[in-house]
């Protein structure tokens, strides 16, 4: 019941990290019909391809050795010469048809998935070895599955070969008395004809498994929405603590601010809304923005003016337009250069009087 509980309540599609870290764990959906159909058709291949090449090959290869056999030294330095020789002729005949079928047994992986080199499902686990585990992996839905897709194919590929061999039957009995040669060249023609009948059968039961296989491994793979936001948390960071990461780089970055406007040559006002705090000291290219705020931060930024004799010029398009156009730290954009002059020369002109006091 708890499993079913758990699979009721994935209802999310899986998400990418998901279906990688899967795959690292050589857990894909693989029909093991789809690799028998590619063997079968390398088969098929070979059979048609190099059955007469490999015969004739192996048969010239063992002809003088069968008909020298009587004069054939048996010391063991003889023998090993002839091993050798029989064994390169063996090799070399059927090297290819066996490469034929190591392409065809990879095809079928590969049109599958990607290439997967993963050791995960060799290591060690004690559920492999666990009577128990092993009796409910037996008694499992999904071996009643394959046990029940076994049986299926049988008849179905045991149906075919009786379809194509029954009209065959009084062929097959005629062949006894045949001259080899002949019988050779019938059972290579039935197998040829035997096999394609399987393989037109097994391509639909092939594309049926993989189907079914893909559906069941993405049910398996799809994740509940507390498995999803775990997830998130785990890759993004948990939503909370970023906040407050992020609070603390705010508040870090006020303190420096806030702690910078002493050096700052005026405060442009609006004139309680808005504060831009500007330098500008001689050799600098332009004013650069030391601090800026609105509402209360504004008022601080006026507060800490006020306490080291910083002038306060209020300027409310000035101010408003700089706040929006200006980062901290940055100078002023071009555009502004002329008002914020004229403001600058405002201050310059009252620090040259005995004394200044001015709001304008």
């Amino acid at each position: 019941m708890a499993d079913d509980t758990d699979d009721a309540e994935k209802t999310e599609e899986p998400s990418q990290k998901k279906l990688d870290d899967a795959h690292k764990k050589g857990d894909v959906a693989k029909s093991q019909e789809v690799n028998s159909w590619f063997v079968l058709l390398g088969t098929t291949l070979v059979l048609m391809i190099f059955s007469g090449s490999t015969a004739g090959s192996l048969a010239g290869s063992m002809r003088g050795f069968l008909a020298e056999a009587h004069a054939i030294s048996l010391d063991a330095s003889h023998m090993g010469v002839l091993l050798t020789g029989i064994g390169i002729a063996v090799i070399t005949a059927l090297g290819l048809p066996f490469l034929v079928l190591w392409i065809a047994a990879v095809a079928g992986n590969l049109v599958q998935h990607r290439p997967l080199l993963s050791g995960e499902p060799i290591k060690p686990k004690l559920s492999k070895i666990s009577p128990l585990a092993g009796f409910k992996r037996l008694f499992s839905p999904a071996s009643l599955v394959n046990f029940a897709k076994g049986l299926a194919k049988l008849a179905i590929v045991g149906t075919m070969m009786l379809a194509i061999m029954w009209p065959e039957r009084h062929r097959l009995g005629l062949l006894v008395s045949s001259d080899p040669a002949l019988v050779l060249a019938t059972v290579r023609a039935l197998a040829l004809k035997m096999l394609v009948g399987v393989l037109m059968v097994m391509a639909v039961v092939a594309v049926l498994d993989y189907a079914y296989q893909r559906q069941t491994w993405n049910k398996k793979q799809r994740m509940t929405l507390k498995e999803l936001r775990d997830e998130y948390k785990q890759m993004e960071g948990d939503p909370a603590v970023r906040a407050k990461i992020r609070q603390i780089r705010v508040e870090r970055g006020r303190r420096r601010m806030m702690a910078s406007i002493p050096r700052a040559s005026v405060v442009i006002t609006n004139p309680t809304h808005y504060a831009v705090a500007l330098q500008y000291e001689a050799g600098m290219n332009a004013p650069v923005c030391l601090a800026k705020g609105v509402d209360a931060l504004a008022l601080k930024i006026r507060a800490v003016a006020e306490e080291h004799d910083i002038p306060l010029v209020e300027n409310p398009p000035l101010a408003r337009t700089l706040h929006a156009s200006v980062q901290i730290d940055a100078e002023i954009p071009p555009e502004h250069y002329k008002a914020v002059a004229k403001v600058i020369s405002y201050v310059l002109q009252i620090r040259r009087g005995s004394s200044w006091k001015s709001k304008s």
